[in-house]
């Protein structure tokens, strides 16, 4: 019979054995695959050993040529120095026969001049006669060059004497003019092309006259001349504006207060003028050709001061700002922010002061650099369409000087010694705007010294001799005391204002707005004060208007006292800004034609000029 097989099992044997078979050749892969990453990390740590190997051989071998080199340049160094010591050797052997034989030869002469002085001093021992002569000649000498010396301490007082004359001749107020070069800045900002806005039509012709000529399309043909005392084109440097100021502080140690501001609109050069172009590190440097006239007169007042009795030296520095006085070295006790108010009053004497005003001891340039670079910082500046670093204020720098000089003190007791002149006949008198003194009109003498007139009745009397009287006013015939402190064991003060006044461009030439708005209106206000004080000054009307503005009160006894006041106008060469330069040279016109009676001097025949 025969046997059934069943060919499902046979299959699904055979199946059974083939996946009993795959699954052994899976398991068998598996482990020939984690032998072969073995085999890689083993492979992998060998590379990694093999090359730190490699590396540590190649920084073997590096080392080895660094110190093979290093051993090489060392040994050439050394040969170097040595051949370089060889030769050094060689040399100071040169020089020490050089100091043998200098030695022996130094020996031999001084033998001999010791020979000489014996035999000299043996001969003069023989001729006594001579000898004596010689003495009585070098005492002769002696005499005689004492007497040379006594004749230049005269000749120094007498060119003090005429050298204050000669400022005093030239006017109590000077006006200059500086034009400055076309800068960059002059060719933006501008309505008009730019080949007509940097059209050069203010011009320095000469040393005293400046000449504007424009001809601008569509409008009239502009020719005009002014003239000043000096005029300073566009190629004078710093030292040579500095040199016609100079004279000035030669004037303050001999008693005299003097007063520079420099006015003109913003751009045209005030500051630079005034202090230079490297002022804000307040570092003042006597080699810097760009330093202006405040570092210059600080360092030539230091300089004279080192010739001549000086007690002490002390500056102040106000900005007037927004129509108020500011301290600027004093600070706010809250906060410690610079910039304390301050308030002009005017004494019973007719002295303009500033009750609580910081006053710092100076005894350098330096030190008034210093303190002139720490408050620079905190004036008020703000850019416009002129200039991106328009002052908003004008800056008051007074420099005030102490001194118990012998020869002021004379001159004091010379000048009260003299007999009051006799009492003028009662004439129709005024109130003087800066006190309660009585004034008596002036008769104009231009022209007329005093050896003009007959009697001393007949002379006029001295305007602004006086910081308490009207600037035309009489000192002589008024029963207030004058202001100026008598000098006689008291020390005698005198001041030196440097003003750096704010620009005075219209409105619609900066663009501004809001809070600068309001600036330009109180600058512009001051400025037309200071403008009307000239002017009434110059038509000698009775009533001066010096309250209308804190700047004009503040500088009341520079302007209409015995000071000696110097304009400095910086103008802008350019069409673009003709109005403000017109208006510029309008206003040093003006202060031109004040006539300020001579203020008291040293001088023993005080002749009273009006000069223009």
């Amino acid at each position: 019979m025969p046997l059934f097989i069943n060919r499902d099992q046979i299959f699904a044997h055979q199946v059974h054995l083939l996946e009993h078979k795959l699954r052994s050749k899976e398991e068998r892969i598996l482990e020939l695959e984690t032998e072969n990453a073995l085999l890689h990390l083993r492979l992998a740590d060998c590379l990694a050993q093999l090359r730190r190997e490699h590396e540590g051989q190649k920084e073997a071998e590096r080392r080895s040529q660094l110190q093979r080199n290093t051993q090489r340049n060392t040994h050439l160094t050394i040969s170097r120095l040595h051949t370089h010591l060889q030769v050094l050797k060689q040399d100071l052997r040169g020089v020490f026969g050089m100091y043998v034989s200098f030695a022996r030869e130094l020996e031999q002469q001084g033998r001999e001049i010791m020979e000489k002085v014996a035999l000299i001093s043996t001969t003069l021992q023989q001729q006594g006669e001579p000898l004596q002569r010689l003495q009585e000649q070098v005492g002769a000498l002696e005499l005689s060059l004492e007497e040379e010396k006594e004749k230049c301490r005269e000749e120094k007082q007498r060119r003090r004497l005429l050298h204050n004359a000669l400022v005093e001749l030239r006017g109590n107020i000077r006006v200059h003019c500086r034009v400055r070069p076309v800068l960059p800045f002059d060719h933006y900002g501008s309505s008009l092309s730019i080949s007509s806005a940097v059209e050069e039509v203010v011009q320095a012709v000469n040393d005293d006259s400046v000449l504007v000529h424009s001809t601008k399309p569509g409008s009239q043909v502009l020719c005009r001349m002014f003239e000043f005392e000096r005029v300073h084109g566009p190629e004078d440097s710093q030292d040579a504006v500095f040199q016609e100021v100079k004279p000035l502080i030669t004037s303050l140690l001999d008693g005299y207060n003097v007063c520079i501001m420099a006015y003109g609109q913003t751009g045209s050069g005030k500051t630079h003028t005034m202090i230079g172009s490297h002022h804000g590190n307040g570092v003042a440097s006597s080699a810097n050709e760009q330093e202006g006239i405040i570092p210059k007169a600080a360092s030539e007042l230091f300089r004279l001061a080192a010739e001549r009795p000086v007690d002490s030296v002390e500056v102040s520095v106000v900005e007037v700002y927004n129509n108020e006085v500011l301290d600027l070295l004093a600070k706010e006790e809250e906060g410690g922010a610079y910039g304390v108010k301050r308030e002009v009053i005017t004494m019973a004497t007719g002295n303009v002061e500033v009750p609580g005003l910081t006053h710092e001891p100076v005894s350098s340039c330096a030190d008034v650099m210093r303190l002139l670079g720490s408050v620079l910082r905190v004036r008020a500046q703000s850019p416009t369409q002129v200039h991106r670093d328009s002052s908003r204020s004008h800056l008051v720098v007074t420099l005030t000087i102490t001194s118990r000089s012998a020869n002021a003190i004379a001159l004091a007791r010379r000048m009260q010694s003299r007999p009051a002149p006799p009492r003028a006949p009662p004439q129709r008198d005024f109130w003087s705007p800066r006190c309660s003194r009585r004034a008596a009109p002036v008769v104009p003498t231009r022209g007329r010294s005093t050896a003009a007139y007959g009697s001393p009745e007949e002379r006029p009397s001295s305007p602004a001799s006086s910081a308490c009287s009207s600037p035309f006013s009489s000192p002589c015939h008024s029963p207030c005391p004058s202001p100026r402190p008598s000098i006689s064991q008291e020390p005698v003060k005198t001041r030196l204002q440097l003003v750096d006044l704010a620009g005075s461009e219209c409105v619609g030439m900066s663009c501004v707005s809001g809070a600068a708005l309001w600036e330009s209106s109180c600058i512009n206000r001051s400025l037309s004060a200071l403008s009307d004080v000239l002017g009434a000054l110059a038509e000698q009307r009775p009533h001066v208007p010096y309250r209308n503005s804190k700047l004009t009160h503040l500088l009341q006894d520079s302007i209409g006292g015995d000071a000696k006041l110097l304009v400095m106008l910086c103008v802008s060469p350019t069409q673009r800004f003709l109005t403000e330069s017109l208006q510029s040279l309008g206003f040093g016109t003006r202060a031109r034609q004040v006539q300020r009676g001579t203020p008291r001097t040293p001088r023993k025949n005080n002749t009273h000029l009006r000069l223009k």
